[in-house]
């Protein structure tokens, strides 16, 4: 009993030295071992490792990619001095765990003031060489694409990459949204008008022509017309004649029939005439209206 006390205490003391001198790497992580505050190994290797206990200490950090966000949209300027507002966020990561514990003393809030302010002013330096227009659209890509490299290479000397940097938004200042929505209505509604115009031009244009086109079917029309009412009256002459010259007696009084009917065509039809006119001959003998006869020569 006397002896199992101080054996349990070495145990206890062994298995703490032992869970001092052994830490786990985990994948996602680098290591950096420290001896007295200086650092003597880093670890980018998952996996088990021994250390001093007492004497040297360990500190981890993140292997995979982190995000910097942008609290506030920054205002920027254009070419054409117009202002932005710029929201955007940078992807970036630890590559040399040394040089990033030397540079900020592995003070991830430093790291993201530092990558801040470079993105910040590169980012406000390649807006400033484009007009509104291909910062909104066109350029965006190149933008961001030269943001990138610059504030890369100033990572560098911290130790991180910068991974990737995106802009979420780019939108006029509210104070200028107003006159710039103004200005664009102005040019869409005069874009309008000009198509209104044109449309009202070239529909002149069509009923003009369709109005033309009209008179000339018409006029063709009523020359056929014409042409066809001068063949039938020269047809129905000849026919007349024809008749005419086969029995004349008959067409005199064919004649005259109709000459009556359409005269006495109504009851109360008046007619002041001398009863000893031609109009009558029939009504008075109808063989006195025969024409003479020829006598045929011998």
């Amino acid at each position: 009993m006397k002896f199992s006390i101080p054996l349990l205490a070495v145990i206890v003391a062994l298995l703490f030295i032992a869970s001092q001198s052994i830490y786990t790497v985990d994948q996602r992580k680098y290591a950096i071992k420290f001896q007295l505050g200086e650092v003597i190994e880093t670890t980018n290797k998952a996996g088990l490792y021994f250390k001093l206990p007492l004497v040297q200490n360990v500190k981890f950090y993140d292997k995979v990619n982190l995000t910097l966000d942008n609290p506030e949209p920054d205002r920027v300027t254009t070419s054409e001095k117009k202002p932005l507002l710029v929201d955007f966020v940078v992807l970036w990561r630890i590559v040399d765990v040394r040089q990033y514990y030397v540079s900020v003393q592995g003070d991830e809030e430093a790291a993201r003031r530092r990558l801040s302010q470079t993105v910040r002013a590169n980012l406000a330096e390649e807006f400033n060489k484009h007009d509104v227009h291909e910062a909104i659209s066109s350029a965006r890509d190149k933008i961001t694409s030269v943001t990138q490299q610059k504030a890369n290479a100033d990572a560098k000397s911290i130790g991180v990459e910068v991974v990737d940097v995106r802009l979420r938004r780019v939108e006029l200042p509210p104070d200028v949204t107003g006159p710039v929505y103004q200005r664009m209505e102005s040019e869409r509604r005069r874009v309008a008008n000009e198509l209104r115009s044109l449309g009202a031009a070239e529909s002149e244009k069509i009923r003009a022509d369709a109005d033309r086109q009209r008179t000339v079917i018409l006029a063709d029309a009523y020359s056929q017309a014409q042409k066809l009412k001068g063949a039938g009256d020269a047809k129905a002459s000849a026919i007349y004649g024809q008749a005419y010259s086969a029995n004349p007696e008959f067409y005199a009084f064919y004649r005259s029939l109709e000459a009556y009917k359409a005269t006495f065509r109504n009851k109360s039809d008046l007619m002041v005439l001398d009863p000893s006119s031609d109009f009558f001959q029939y009504f008075k003998d109808p063989a006195s209206g025969r024409p003479p006869q020829r006598t045929p020569a011998k």
